[in-house]
């Protein structure tokens, strides 16, 4: 492993060193005030909350989709890429393999226009079983194991490095492979990146991308914290072969293995990357779960939301080994609609935005922000209520108290269920006067959930 002392990895060491995984819940005596710009705030976390009263954070259940039309017979280690119009899936294909990175695996290579109904291309790429006649991108043991590429979104990559990936077990470490089209890969160098050592365990899906929030490249991969719990490393890089040391994130709870983290930034808010790892309970015949969590650069994963994500169901066969597992990204499906892939091969759908919410139900509840800075000149919220709910809207100062023309009986009152509503007041929406100041949020609701804010030119 070569290290590099980059600024991106003193600010990953800083930050992650001797740090917890629970959620860090501001002090109220000292709030700390938020620069959100113009980026989209999600309520996964207690970043923007200094109050609740009466609400909740509310994790919210993935809906079972119907059937797709079957492109693969598993997806374990997959990943689906939205690129532009196009969705590309990638999986593995064990062919009757005897041991993690076996000659036999094959990683194949799917299309769709929708998400929903996949096309198998007949590439001719790759001679297998006599045939070039099918959709292999890699034959090449041991990186069909666990190959994992992503769109790289640098702004200055080169296009025949527009597609990078990482593959390898523990033998080989982690291989890097570059792609203009997605198709057509080759190996960034002979050599291994990202190297072994007798702590970390490269045999699961290791993902990798270009970090917008941190200016670098970020791998997580799994390693073995305590030598006996599957928990997840982390490292950086600002070429994709010059790697940092890893450093432990140490997001289990005592007990827990966390398994393929499949960490990786959110389409409309990338400064926030969402991981959905197994969970792995070998003491339970090795059933398994997917959980949600969330981390904000080079943060700790928060640990908000403790309880399964995804359960195994009704379907005895989902609660085995290797049974729910997420393939790599969270991708959207329409403008109010995005859909996470698991194995064998099927669809979960959450409404845009939402992973989480804060929650009132039938007696009123309140949220308060954090002090917090913006720049735009409309507030616009992801906000959902019952026929008989409601959401109002205050601005307060840094001192906490109402603004004038901003208050709670200036707020338009709120009914209705969308994705991006635009707040108003009685003498308009244009809030661009309160930019740049610190300015408090307080949202006043019945029967409703919040998931997001954004402020807009």
């Amino acid at each position: 492993m070569t290290r590099t002392p980059s600024i991106c990895q003193l600010i990953m060491l800083l930050t992650f060193y001797g740090s917890t995984v629970m959620a860090q819940a501001p002090d109220p005596k000292q709030p700390v005030t938020r620069d959100i710009g113009s980026r989209r705030e999600l309520f996964v976390d207690r970043f923007l909350i200094d109050r609740l009263e009466n609400a909740t954070l509310k994790l919210h259940e993935p809906r079972l989709a119907p059937a797709m039309s079957e492109p693969a017979d598993n997806l374990e280690y997959g990943t689906v890429i939205k690129d532009g119009d196009l969705f590309r899936l990638y999986t593995r294909d064990a062919r009757g393999s005897k041991f993690d990175g076996d000659t036999t695996e094959v990683t194949r290579y799917c299309e769709s226009r929708d998400g929903i109904h996949w096309t198998k291309p007949k590439l001719g790429l790759v001679e297998i079983d006599g045939s070039k006649d099918n959709n292999v991108i890699l034959h090449e043991a041991p990186y069909c194991h666990n190959f994992s590429p992503f769109l790289d979104q640098r702004p200055d990559v080169p296009s025949e490095e527009r597609f990078k990936a990482l593959g390898g077990t523990v033998k080989s470490g982690l291989v890097a492979f570059i792609s203009a089209d997605g198709i057509h890969w080759k190996k960034l160098r002979p050599e291994p990146v990202v190297t072994y050592t007798k702590e970390y365990a490269f045999d699961s899906q290791n993902v990798s991308f270009w970090s917008e929030a941190e200016s670098c490249y970020v791998c997580y991969f799994r390693h073995f914290l305590d030598k006996k719990l599957r928990s997840v490393c982390r490292t950086t890089s600002a070429d994709f072969v010059t790697w940092s040391e890893p450093v432990q994130l140490k997001p289990n709870f005592p007990g827990e293995h966390i398994y393929t983290t499949l960490t990786h930034p959110y389409f409309r808010a990338p400064h926030i990357y969402i991981a959905t790892p197994t969970r792995f309970h070998p003491e339970r015949g090795e059933s398994t779960d997917i959980l949600f969590m969330t981390t904000r650069g080079g943060n700790p994963y928060d640990r908000t939301f403790r309880e399964a994500f995804i359960r195994p169901g009704l379907d005895p066969d989902r609660w085995g080994n290797r049974s729910n597992y997420a393939a790599l990204n969270i991708v959207p499906t329409s403008p109010t609609e995005m859909s996470i892939y698991t194995t064998p091969f099927r669809r979960f759908t959450l409404r845009t935005d939402g992973f989480a919410s804060v929650h009132v139900g039938a007696d009123v509840g309140e949220l308060m922000t954090q002090p917090l800075r913006f720049t735009g000149k409309q507030l616009v919220i992801n906000y959902s209520t019952s026929a008989g709910g409601s959401l109002r809207v205050e601005v307060l100062d840094g001192s906490g108290q109402p603004i004038p023309d901003f208050t709670l009986t200036d707020s338009r009152n709120l009914v209705g269920d969308t994705i991006e509503q635009q707040v108003q007041w009685k003498k308009g929406s244009d809030v661009s006067s309160l930019a740049g100041q610190p300015v408090r949020l307080r949202f006043v609701m019945q029967e409703a959930d919040l998931f997001a804010i954004q402020f807009r030119e």
